[in-house]
């Protein structure tokens, strides 16, 4: 029987440092709008796993669908925003 142990290492890429880069965090809090939207939007989908969908209910979902669209694209804007500054007249 071949141990696996010595193939371990070449099969890990990199040692976990245990903390978010600087980038990693400036990432997370230019997408904490979509994460929140996203997450309401789930909350309010759970809410009706085990009963009836109500017309209150259809609203729910609906205007927190159409909050992570909102925020999906005003995410799309700013990268798009940073990667193609406006030209100047």
């Amino acid at each position: 029987m071949k141990p696996i142990a010595a193939l371990q290492a070449a099969v890990t890429a990199a040692a976990f440092v245990g903390e978010p880069s600087n980038a990693e965090l400036d990432a997370i809090e230019r997408e904490m709008p979509l994460i929140l939207a996203e997450v309401e939007l789930l909350d309010a989908q759970i809410m009706t796993l085990d009963r009836p969908v109500s017309e209150l209910d259809e609203r729910r979902i609906r205007r927190a669908r159409n909050r992570v669209l909102a925020a999906r694209r005003d995410l799309a804007n700013k990268a798009t925003t940073v990667l193609m500054p406006e030209v100047g007249a």
